[in-house]
């Protein structure tokens, strides 16, 4: 059963892997977002009930 050899895919997924966390995702922790999250005080809206016509 050839799904069971790991030869080729192990290393394709080591090496993808090691790409990803020594390479690109230190690049990409280092970018600052445009809009970072702020404190905002939460004031609730008020609201007017529904007019149901059989109440």
């Amino acid at each position: 059963m050839p799904q069971l050899n790991p030869n080729p895919w192990f290393f394709i997924m080591l090496t993808s892997w090691l790409t990803f966390s020594l390479l690109i995702q230190p690049k990409l922790l280092s970018f600052t977002p445009h809009n970072p999250p702020y404190n905002k005080d939460f004031t609730p809206t008020k609201t007017s009930s529904w007019p149901w016509p059989w109440s």
